[in-house]
């Protein structure tokens, strides 16, 4: 019988190459939010894989990108941090989108780092045809000494019980870091949070998810739970976006944030939303401190 193994891995690469859904997939439920939306991520978020032969424990990290603002800045410290920290690198690249500048930057960094393993995997291969993803495999080859290459789809679970099982293979004999229940150490309320941002996310336009935070005010548990939660913008202009003619907006991000609290907690909850300015919050240390980054 082989030796039991447990360890850290971190999903890297550009914004939206799929590295949320892949950590959820794998997981087998939800412990990152996903858009379609550049910056999603913006904390290092744990989930857990318990196998019989190991312990995968996922770093889903901010897609890296060349930053604007401070946050943009301390989303990449948190990359580089955490790349210092895992006992295996995995870089993804989608299969239906070329190799750019910023893919090369990223492969750069990561050959650099001399202490862990280095896998790359060709993500979302159901959006492209078979001749794309052989020849995006053939391409990513060549960007470094890789460990392993592996093409997987996190929409159609395809290859994803053979990419938890190299991953495993990958990491260090050691015993569990986790109770084999958990799937995640998120904090239930930062979770709330990012529900919340998720379903704000949807139906924004472009410039809005970069200035968007979500905090928690209160939770009153009076039989129902009613939860108090602000959206926090930058500008005037952004809020009243938001809010949408006749609070039409707020009203849909309220809804659909709702279901899926209610999924996360497992029982019916009131959802209670404000939408408050903070102006350049992006570039202030202090509002960046107090809004949890």
């Amino acid at each position: 019988m082989s030796e039991f193994r447990s360890g850290f891995v971190t999903f890297v690469g550009r914004p939206n190459v799929g590295k949320s859904t892949l950590t959820n997939t794998i997981v087998g439920s939800k412990v990152a939010i996903t858009s379609s939306k550049p910056q999603t991520t913006r904390k290092a978020i744990r989930g857990i894989k318990n196998l019989p032969e190991g312990q995968l424990v996922m770093v889903d990290t901010p897609g890296v990108h060349k930053p604007r603002t401070l946050l943009g800045q301390r989303l990449n410290s948190l990359v580089e941090q955490t790349l210092g920290e895992v006992d295996l690198v995995a870089f993804c690249s989608p299969a239906n989108e070329k190799i750019g500048p910023g893919d090369k930057r990223i492969v750069d960094e990561i050959v650099e780092l001399k202490r862990p393993k280095k896998i790359a995997i060709v993500t979302k291969t159901d959006a492209a045809t078979r001749e794309e993803v052989a020849s995006h495999l053939l391409e990513v080859s060549g960007l470094a000494q890789w460990d392993e290459i592996i093409p997987v789809s996190a929409l159609t679970g395809e290859q994803i019980d053979l990419l938890s099982k190299i991953l495993v293979s990958h990491l260090p004999v050691g015993p569990e870091l986790y109770p084999k229940g958990m799937v995640s150490e998120e904090e239930t309320e930062d979770t709330i949070c990012e529900l919340i941002r998720e379903a704000a996310l949807e139906g924004l336009n472009e410039e809005l998810p970069h200035s968007l935070a979500v905090t928690l005010d209160e939770i009153i548990d009076g039989g129902r739970p009613e939860i108090f939660a602000s959206l926090w913008v930058e500008r005037d202009s952004q809020k009243g976006i938001i809010i949408g003619k006749g609070g039409a907006n707020l009203k849909q991000i309220g809804t659909k944030a709702r279901s899926a609290v209610e999924n996360l907690l497992g029982e019916p909850v009131t959802l209670r939303l404000q939408v408050k300015v903070s102006a350049n919050w992006q570039r202030d240390p202090k509002r960046l401190g107090r809004l949890g980054f």
